[in-house]
């Protein structure tokens, strides 16, 4: 049996993105619009072809030697065509003249899928379609989407060869390897008005109630909306949830090319599971001259089913991976540093390409990670308890409350998602020698919000390259922050290769050779397993038992940051 995997649409995602479907030259001149042309006024010499389905059966005569230059120069090692079409397009079974076109003859069939077709469609006023909104700067209402609301239209584009194809020219590459179920966890594209069970065979069963935009679909145009905190907590409990059905080899996650690395790599903090899990992206849309995500796609299934990732006892050994432009990287490791093919590469100074994939060669790993992800982690799904301690502000004094973590079948609740934000150091900055701090008004504005409505918070402080170092008057505003419960993680800035050295006497966490926005996300994860800091009476003028007390809390933060 084939192995099956499943795939995740998540947000904003480039790779599940189409170009704009504009009304034809074809259909102009059958309704009597105007024709699309050159900028310089010439007619165009072809139509864009869109893949589409045929309604009904339909014969076609396809002229012989057409499907390569060269083909006509091999003409002795092909056999006869099925007939001929004369010049007034009549088709014979035989050569009524040397001026007849030999053809092959063949029935298109709806259950053929999809073909390379003109797109024939008009707005309901008859105008023709230029853009994907009904005129420009149209509101959401008056748009088409282009984004594609699950995966399953794009695997059947690559099966058919659509664009493009395979190297030896044989279809069906992903099906023939495995099968797949398609999940929309945080999608990027929704069905505005629903969908009837049934109304669309190519969509699975059940009801879809309408989507919103901006609550069930995350676009990037024509109107952008971004994710919210509790919307990672439902991607979580998608893919942990569809993980623990024990029906898959491995997952894939599809998000946009700015983020895929940050929440490829969440996910193998807190998905439990001994499957791979693989995040793709693209720099260009699917159908696009040079889009490299289909091919990207393509890896992530023949990385799965090799188990090149596999351990002895056929758990995976590597984690959370990004496979991107046949390189295979770390999670933890790797960031977008530019808006093209190969814009990728590893961070933090010691490696994290851990292996390569085709063009040529089967997958193949070099290195495999020391740090826990997946089922070794100390913060997945499993290891976090249903409570943690949080911290809130009542009548001026800092209390402890209890935040339920996850819900009666131990998945995360969206509320109990930590808030994590973060500060910057810079040079040139102080407005007196006086190291006061009032001059972070803004971190300690965070703080008091963060008292106010989220009872489990954290502040990444992106310091100075390689230490993390910060102005005095931002260290006194973050050792504050700590004293009131907020666990402070301290980074390098940039692509650090060093490490931030560990001060056991600091109040502060230290992020290794992480990024801050991965120093983020790993804040956030303990931050569910271990709840706030402890909060001093008077932050601003602890007791050393305090102090000690929130010292004694961050080891444990920081075992976590040494080895994740």
């Amino acid at each position: 049996m084939k192995p099956r995997i499943a795939v995740f649409s998540g947000p904003t995602a480039t790779i599940q993105n189409s170009p704009a479907l504009v009304t034809s030259n074809k259909a102009r001149a059958l309704r009597g619009l105007p024709l699309r042309t050159n900028p310089d006024g010439s007619p165009l010499r072809f139509d864009h072809l869109v893949p589409q389905r045929l309604a009904a059966p339909v014969e076609v005569l396809i002229e012989q030697f057409s499907g390569h230059p060269l083909e006509l120069d091999a003409a002795a090692l092909y056999g006869p065509p099925d007939g001929y079409v004369d010049r007034q397009g009549r088709f014979h079974t035989t050569r009524q003249s040397p001026d007849d076109t030999p053809v092959y003859r063949v029935i298109l069939q709806p259950e053929d899928g999809l073909y390379l077709l003109p797109y024939m469609a008009v707005q309901v006023d008859g105008k023709p379609w230029d853009e994907t909104s009904a005129f420009p700067g149209a509101p959401f209402e008056k748009c088409r989407q282009t984004f594609y609301p699950d995966a399953s239209r794009i695997f059947e584009e690559i099966d058919r060869g659509i664009p493009g194809g395979t190297k030896g020219g044989v279809g069906n590459i992903l099906s023939s390897k495995a099968d797949f179920d398609f999940y929309r966890a945080v999608p990027s594209g929704g069905y505005t008005r629903g969908l009837a069970a049934g109304e669309r065979p190519d969509v699975g069963s059940g009801d879809i109630p309408p989507e919103k935009v901006g609550e069930d679909f995350f676009p990037y145009e024509p109107h952008r909306k971004e994710t919210r905190m509790e919307d990672l907590a439902r991607a979580t409990n998608t893919v942990q949830k569809t993980l623990n059905t024990g029906q898959y080899a491995g997952a894939i996650w599809l998000e946009g090319s700015p983020s895929v690395q940050e929440t490829t790599y969440w996910l193998g903090l807190l998905i439990d599971t001994t499957v791979p899990i693989t995040g793709n992206a693209s720099q260009r849309v699917h159908g696009m001259v040079g889009n490299e995500g289909d091919r990207n796609i393509i890896d992530s299934v023949d990385y799965i089913v090799s188990k090149v990732w596999a351990d002895n006892e056929g758990r995976d050994a590597v984690g959370a991976v990004l496979l991107q432009d046949t390189q295979i990287f770390a999670s933890r490791q790797v960031e977008k540093q530019g808006a093209r093919p190969g814009g990728y590469r590893e961070m933090g100074g010691h490696g994290g390409i851990l292996g390569t994939i085709g063009d040529p060669g089967s997958p193949t790993i070099w290195f495999r990670p020391t740090t826990r992800q997946t089922w070794r982690s100390a913060v997945n799904l499993t290891q976090l308890p249903r409570t943690v301690q949080g911290v809130r502000k009542v009548d001026g004094r800092i209390t402890t409350v209890e935040v339920r973590v996850k819900d009666g079948e131990g998945f995360l609740r969206g509320e109990a998602i930590p808030k994590v934000t973060m500060v910057r150091h810079n040079r040139w900055v102080k407005d007196t020698a006086a190291a006061e701090i009032d001059e972070e008004p803004e971190i300690f504005a965070r703080v008091e919000k963060n008292l106010r409505d989220r009872p489990l918070s954290g502040i990444v402080a992106e310091g100075s390259t390689p230490y993390g170092g910060m102005q005095e008057s931002m260290e006194k505003a973050l050792n504050i922050a700590a004293l009131s419960g907020i666990p402070v993680v301290v980074v390098s800035r940039g692509d650090m290769a060093g490490m931030v050295p560990v001060d056991p006497n600091n109040l502060f966490i230290e992020g290794n050779n992480l990024t801050a926005g991965k120093a983020r996300l790993l804040l956030m994860a303990a931050l569910l397993k271990f709840g706030a800091l402890p909060p001093a009476a008077d932050p601003k003028n602890p007791t050393p038992a305090e102090a000690k007390a929130v010292q004694e809390k961050i080891k444990l933060y920081q075992e976590v940051f040494s080895t994740h």
